[in-house]
């Protein structure tokens, strides 16, 4: 026990026998003054962290706990750091969790662990009295960190050599590497060929082999061990191989249709990926069909896939032995293989005959012709051409058949309308002579005028209908008789009865609500519809006489509706 120079009182190594009052008192010449201390001796706080050195997988979870033995007078607060930074259990993304299953312990559970969150991970447990702190290691094992930047050394036609620094293992040692390439041909980063076949972890290295010349390239290192895959490398510079002679020959050389006395020759161009270099191109070879000596002509354009021979001294269908070859600055690269294919046949040469127009109705008119057949210049099918009568020829519209089709109609034409029409035959090679020309109308509108006062009588499930006559306009077509159509309510498809009378008996089959219109037939096609009856049907029930009804509909500018009821039998009116 030490008094200090400023009358503090001093007490090392405290034990109970310190507890008690401790009064202190001051004097001069003035007076003199006192105050009064309580001390009180608490047992020290002690900790226990475990586990204290931890090797995990990442992915893996785990539990650190933090036992306090300390005076049960006091209590006790626990934190937990991870090196030396507090643990923010708010922001950590679920992986901590804090656990107080009792007054003097603590845990901390770590999920789904990550390589982050290695390091020395502190307990710190406060007292009113004291503050002890323990330390536990946590070391996570995963899969190993990007190599380091990837350099090329070396590059020729179709090899590039390469070198990396590793990365860090996490703990795993590297058991080997994975070398990527990419280009503008590939679908993303592609594992490419190596020398050596496989690269192992202790080496940092290696030769790319089978890369196609001429192309850009770039280049990544990818890790692994027993834990798993890193992350890639940055990747390296991008790269051009060296320019070489081509070695890949056009593919699926043929032959395509043209003019007479045309030779055309198609081929599937050859991708800039398999160029190999500057100035590629492409050298038609083509001879008569069992002669010996080549013809070749020379295609400076990398993009073609056609070339087409015209000499007027050679026949249609005259078959050709052909191949197609490449080449660049470097060099001739290989020929295609031999196909035999034929000289065109050319454009039909002949007009379709006997062509005859009719027309069908207010918007259409069929077209029928005949056409020779011809050894040269086969059709694939027709063209009819049409125009009003007062336009020329030049503003025609024109529509297709495909085949051997040899009649056509024609749709969306305008009424009451006269066309001029031709048709001529048409090939791959272009277009035949046309026809001579021929005429043909459309028909007048239908009538706009609906069915009027119609007149109905029910007897059962039969309904007699009756109505005035449409009178058609002078710019519409004339009535050849009248449709009735009829469906049960809530139904869509109608059925039909034709009559050229101004009546009709219609049979109502089954039990509900009938909607009944009428309308009038003519060469333009059908005329406005009347309004809607509904009309009951009781499925064949017989109604008397005294219970049947005369109805009359009138569509005038009144529009009455006239119930009377007969006393007459109902079987004629």
């Amino acid at each position: 026990i030490t008094v200090l120079p400023d009358g503090s009182l001093q007490i090392l190594n405290a034990s109970k026998s310190d507890e008690g009052r401790y009064l202190c008192q001051g004097e001069n010449v003035f007076g003199s003054a006192e105050t009064v201390a309580s001390v009180f001796v608490k047992e020290p706080t002690r900790i226990d962290l475990t586990p204290k050195r931890t090797e995990l997988t990442v992915g893996e979870s785990i539990v650190l706990s933090c036992k306090a033995i300390h005076d049960n007078t006091l209590d006790v607060t626990f934190y937990w750091t991870l090196n030396g930074q507090p643990i923010d259990f708010e922001k950590e993304g679920g992986h901590f969790e804090s656990i107080r299953a009792q007054a003097s312990s603590a845990d901390l559970m770590i999920r789904n662990i990550l390589l982050m969150h290695a390091g020395r991970y502190g307990c710190r447990v406060q007292t009113t009295a004291d503050s002890v702190s323990d330390e536990a290691e946590l070391l996570v094992r995963g899969p190993p960190g990007p190599p380091g930047i990837v350099i090329v050394e070396e590059i020729t036609e179709t090899t590039a050599t390469l070198s990396w620094s590793p990365g860090a293992d996490n703990h795993s040692p590297i058991s080997t590497y994975n070398l990527q390439a990419r280009s503008p041909f590939s679908l993303g980063w592609q594992t490419v060929k190596t020398v050596p076949e496989n690269i192992s972890g202790d080496m940092e290295s290696a030769v790319a082999v089978e890369l196609n010349p001429w192309v850009e390239y770039e280049f990544r290192v990818v890790a692994t061990n027993k834990i798993g895959t890193g992350d890639p490398s940055a990747p390296s510079r991008v790269i051009r191989t060296s320019e070489a002679v081509p070695k890949t020959a056009p593919a699926n050389v043929s032959g395509r249709s043209g003019r007479r006395h045309e030779l055309v020759i198609a081929w599937e161009p050859v991708s800039e990926e398999f160029q190999n270099g500057e100035g590629f191109g492409y050298i038609v070879a083509f001879r008569p069909n069992g002669t010996r000596g080549w013809k070749e002509k020379m295609v400076t354009s990398s993009d073609a896939s056609k070339f087409i021979y015209r000499d007027e001294s050679v026949p249609p269908l005259t078959p050709f032995e052909v191949k197609v070859g490449v080449y660049n600055n470097k060099g001739d690269g290989p020929f295609s293989p031999i196909v035999v294919i034929c000289s065109a046949e050319g454009e039909p040469s002949a007009a379709p005959t006997d062509v005859k127009a009719t027309g069908l109705s207010v918007s259409e008119i069929l077209v029928a012709w005949k056409h020779i057949k011809e050894s040269l210049g086969r059709p694939q099918g027709f063209e009819v051409g049409y125009w009003k009568d007062m336009e020329q020829e030049e503003a025609s519209e024109k529509v297709k058949t495909e085949g051997n089709e040899s009649s056509i109609i024609l749709t969306g034409l305008e009424g009451n309308t006269l066309y001029h029409l031709t048709v001529r035959a048409y090939n791959a090679a272009g277009y035949g002579p046309p026809s001579s020309t021929v005429r043909a109308a459309t028909k007048k509108s239908p009538p706009s005028q609906a069915p009027t006062n119609i007149m109905w009588m029910q007897d059962g499930s039969h309904v007699s209908l009756g109505w005035e006559p449409v009178r058609p306009l002078a710019n519409e077509s004339d009535v050849m008789g009248y449709k009735v159509l009829f469906r049960q309510e809530g139904h869509s498809n109608s059925q039909v009865i034709e009559t050229q009378k101004t009546s009709a008996v219609v049979l109502l089959p089954d039990v509900g609500v009938y909607i009944i219109e009428v309308c009038a037939v003519s060469e333009g096609g059908d005329g406005t519809a009347s309004s809607q009856i509904r009309v009951p049907s009781f499925s064949g029930g017989k109604v008397t006489s005294a219970q049947s009804t005369l109805h009359a509909l009138s569509t005038s500018s009144s529009s009455v509706t006239l119930l009377l009821a007969l006393m007459v039998p109902s079987t004629s009116w």
